[in-house]
């Protein structure tokens, strides 16, 4: 009976230190969503991107995607995007879906453009590259090499 409580109190310190390890690696992971403002963008595909996934610039996370939705009208792909509030974008910008590695998550890159006009809240991105499959890639190599370039004389 005497071992009731000291089993007690060692199962409290153990969910205790558990509850800590949970919350330290929560923040240090970068998996909070980024409070900014919001930009849309239109893919056609967008190849396994999901809600939560990063936007990064240069390798740095600076937004979060927090919602997709299929366009009725012309079926192409609708990101909304969340961005730092301290990172001004111009509005010609490049953003485009790519993969971390070949199995890795995909995210939204953002190549920043040169205009001194910068993106505002609820804003739409123009430049877009959609996702590039592994299949499209190898499609594209098989293309270049077997094509012979007799097709421009006709």
């Amino acid at each position: 009976m005497n071992k009731r409580p000291v089993e007690t109190i060692m199962g409290i310190v153990v969910l205790a230190v558990a509850a800590f390890f949970a919350y330290f690696a929560y923040n240090v992971s970068d998996l909070q969503v980024v409070k900014g403002y919001t930009v849309k963008a239109k893919f056609l595909k967008v190849g396994g991107l999901t809600v939560g996934s990063d936007v990064r610039l240069n390798g740095i996370k600076i937004g979060t995607v927090i919602g997709q939705s299929l366009d009725s009208n012309d079926y192409t792909a609708n990101v909304k995007m969340s961005l730092a509030s301290d990172i001004k974008l111009p509005v010609d910008s490049v953003v485009a879906i790519v993969g971390d590695g070949l199995v890795g998550d995909k995210f939204i890159k953002i190549e920043p453009g040169h205009s001194k006009e910068f993106l505002k809240d609820g804003d739409e991105m123009q430049n877009t590259k959609d996702f590039k499959t592994l299949e499209d890639m190898v499609g594209e190599i098989i293309f270049m090499v077997t094509d012979d370039g007799s097709s421009e004389n006709k």
